[in-house]
């Protein structure tokens, strides 16, 4: 059975807000994180709302970018393609272009999945990365302080795409997936290490994701024809950074753009 969880959704007008939105959030998390414990360690995904997300956290005449604390930041991917960090389609790619080329980020700080080796040997060196950056042995549980998703319009998210041998990985932090309907393999975290993070944020913006949003939220629980519906944080709290496009069927936030689910 799934577990209880209290969505709460914020809602713009349009997508530059929510980048902005997500923006504040990553500033926040990472210095109440290092704050905290000294150290932050986020989770970040592809997309176009994230590389506007960057954009904001580089730029110097923005509010975000003195409120993070870069010398304490560590930074890994939830999901790569497979292909070398200066392809096209790499996540790391962009990343490194809207954000980690303008930022006083240290290079051992930066933890990404090397997309140019085999699937299984990429996700086997992240699972290892991550053990050891948090200080772990082979039975530990690796706790991000903010975990950045998207959603596609087919319901996955990271790389936990539909009817895929990862969405039933319970014991591994990090495995290859084969998605056959891109005929690619990609490198994932799983979703209990992505359920385990203290704050659980996904970005979505678009009328494209209308409908899947929709019945990820208040459909029936069907997470092997879509996996989003497979977050459920441990901490009971999800959080969802929308447009007004995607958030079209959801119900009526209130004056404050925020509106509230409990999914049972």
């Amino acid at each position: 059975m799934p577990r209880p969880v209290s969505v709460t959704y914020r809602v713009w007008p349009i997508a530059a807000e929510v980048a902005a939105g997500a923006a504040e959030l990553f500033a926040s998390a990472a210095a109440a994180a290092a704050e905290a414990h000294g150290v932050a360690r986020i989770a970040i995904s592809g997309g176009s709302t994230p590389k506007v997300m960057f954009t904001l956290l580089a730029d110097r005449s923005q509010p975000y970018f003195a409120r993070v604390p870069w010398d304490k930041l560590h930074l890994f991917w939830v999901d790569e393609r497979c292909v070398p960090p200066t392809d096209a389609e790499s996540n790391y790619r962009m990343t490194n272009e809207a954000l980690l080329s303008k930022v006083p980020l240290p290079a051992a700080q930066i933890h990404r999945m090397k997309g140019e080796l085999d699937p299984a040997v990429a996700a086997s060196q992240y699972e290892a990365v991550i053990l050891e950056e948090f200080g772990l042995d082979r039975s530990g549980d690796p706790v991000f302080d903010l975990v950045l998703l998207g959603m596609g319009d087919d319901g996955h998210t990271a790389s936990l795409f539909p009817h895929t041998a990862a969405l039933y990985e319970m014991v591994r932090l990090v495995v290859a997936n084969h998605v056959l309907q891109k005929e690619t393999w990609r490198v994932t975290l799983t979703w209990p290490v992505i359920n385990r993070g203290r704050e659980v944020a996904f970005l979505i913006e678009g009328a494209a994701k209308t409908d899947v949003l929709h019945d990820v939220l208040l459909g029936a629980y069907d997470p092997e024809a879509k996996p989003s519906q497979l977050i459920r944080p441990a901490s009971g709290k999800l959080t969802m950074l929308l447009d007004s496009a995607a958030a079209a069927k959801l119900p009526a936030t209130g004056t404050d753009g925020v509106g509230t689910l409990e999914l049972s």
